[in-house]
């Protein structure tokens, strides 16, 4: 069995004096595995380096399965006691390093359920709202009413008209935080009082083994605009706390500190694929046995002068300004472009047997997921949709889950005139013989929402699973001629029984994330 040759290796300080220059940036070490029977593995390495030492081992992992588990050997190090390439004699010294490959077979491995949501959209404040609004095909594109953009060539928007901090988020936190922030606090609060985590319940749990991972595209815009007019009369008059509150990770912080959650807690930042990569990530944290629960998903607030501004400067925005609720129209030959929308997603996800003992509401279980890079273009999608067929390809293997199983997607179609088109034949190069298979996308009625565009979507994915119903895509009056009908919903919801669902997301840079979810069982 072949054993990949990037295992990373450690240096314990107790068995050699001078880890850092073992293992420095000017030490080039090379790894050569070979197979040396059906169940072992050898690495043999042969450092070539500017320090004056050399490495000479084979260590051998014995394999289970498809997991390894990680072996320790003690190597001879000789090393120069002058830092030079010389001839001269040398002394010994012995080092221990470890090969650090993850230990996990199917039977073992940790499973992770989703036990609570929270969302706050231009449809509805909670998931039950939300859903039933995608369900009846309610748009919430509108004319924009945060700021004048009467001069703007779009003037739409998936705006929140209605948004309120009571009773979530400190008063005077509410006035100074950005709204990507505000929409992240309350998302998160709000997902904790569906998990059952009530004040006196959270007492209960062990709050190292808890965890926040909620990320945002693009952050604190609002602020960073504010702070920049403000620096144009004086930097006396700049917000003191301009710098950590345009911050993406800041979020997450602040709703640990006031949860005293002490697990693992940061962002990530990919675009539009944000809250997939944070939502797997925080999945991930659960099977390696870093934490029993996390928040996780994605916020964003970019319906203000320089975020709008910004991407019709990318000449991506559709101007359909006439007729707003029609404007997000994917897969529809008369798309012209998506619409910005804004808000947040946020999942409280659990490990199962932490779930069952303290009586949650299991809502879905996550089977697993992956990622991929497109490393084609900066914004344009690979011509052949290489990434993305790589991305499904791979969420479906590595969770050991059959294309047949699937027969929802709840697809990533902004409404661009290439992305929707690339994206559907990767899902037809995938799943093109499903006859059962539904596909549809959120955002023909709330638009993007960018970095919380995967978690909002995630939310509709799981309701999908709970009540057996899929929403329609509106405005698909005239389907372009590269898809399929058939394979799409239609303009009225569908009765749907999910067996395993897939959920995408793609950001600029070539960023792809897809994640299945499946009814617990």
């Amino acid at each position: 069995m072949a054993v990949s040759a990037s295992a990373s290796a450690y240096v314990f300080k107790h068995d050699y004096q001078r880890p850092a220059s073992l293992f420095s940036s000017r030490s080039r070490l090379s790894y050569k595995p070979f197979s040396a029977s059906s169940n072992m593995n050898s690495f043999s390495i042969s450092p070539s380096t500017s320090n004056g030492f050399s490495l000479s081992s084979s260590c051998f992992l014995h394999a289970h399965a498809t997991a390894c588990s990680f072996r320790f050997t003690r190597v001879s190090v000789h090393r120069c006691r002058r830092r030079c390439l010389c001839s001269h004699p040398h002394r010994s010294e012995t080092v221990v390093v470890k090969y650090a490959m993850k230990a996990k077979t199917p039977s073992d491995r940790r499973r992770v359920v989703v036990t609570g949501m929270g969302v706050e959209t231009p449809i509805g404040q909670n998931p039950d709202e939300f859903y039933n609004n995608l369900l009846e095909g309610v748009s919430g594109v509108t004319e924009i009413e945060a700021f004048d953009c009467s001069d703007y060539p779009t003037r739409i928007a998936g705006e929140i008209k209605s948004f309120s901090t009571d009773e979530w988020v400190a008063p005077k936190l509410s006035k100074r935080l950005d709204k990507f922030m505000l929409y992240m606090l309350t998302a998160g609060k709000k997902a904790l009082v569906d998990g059952g985590l009530t004040e006196g319940r959270m007492e209960e749990i062990d709050k190292s083994r808890c965890g926040v991972l909620i990320g945002s595209g693009i952050g604190g815009m609002k602020v960073v605009s504010d702070s920049i007019e403000a620096l144009r009369v004086s930097p006396r008059k700049m917000n003191p706390f301009c710098v950590p509150f345009a911050s993406t990770n800041i979020g997450s912080s602040l709703l640990a500190i006031d949860l005293g959650w002490m697990g693992p807690t940061y962002s990530i930042s990919t675009a539009c694929a944000t809250s997939n990569f944070c939502i797997l990530n925080a999945a991930n944290h659960i099977i390696d046995g870093d934490a029993d629960m996390m928040l996780c998903g994605g916020s964003e607030a970019p319906i203000i002068p320089i975020g709008v501004g910004g991407f019709v400067a990318c000449k991506a925005l559709s101007e359909r300004n006439s007729d707003p609720t029609k404007a997000s129209r994917p897969w529809d030959s008369g798309r012209d472009g998506f619409v910005m929308g804004e808000g947040a997603g946020v999942l409280l996800v659990e490990e199962l047997q932490h779930a069952k003992k303290r009586g949650a509401n299991i809502y879905a279980e996550i089977l697993g997921g992956s990622f991929s890079s497109d490393a084609y273009h900066m914004t344009n999608p690979h011509p052949e949709g290489a990434g993305v067929i790589l991305c499904m390809e791979k969420a479906l293997s590595q969770s050991r889950v059959s294309r047949e199983d699937v027969n929802y997607i709840n697809a990533h179609a902004t409404s661009t005139p290439a992305g929707d088109i690339k994206e559907y034949l990767a899902i037809t190069h995938c799943f093109g013989q499903n006859q059962e298979l539904r596909v549809n996308s959120t955002k023909s009625m709330i638009g993007h929402l960018l970095g919380a565009a995967g978690a909002v979507e995630a939310v509709a994915t799981i309701q999908a699973i709970r009540t057996g119903w899929v929403h329609p895509n509106v405005n698909l009056d005239d389907p372009d001629k590269d898809v399929d009908i058939n394979l799409l919903v239609g303009k009225k919801k569908e009765r749907l029984d999910i067996k395993v669902a897939m959920s995408s997301s793609f950001g600029f840079g070539g960023h792809n994330s897809s994640i299945l979810f499946a009814p617990f069982s």
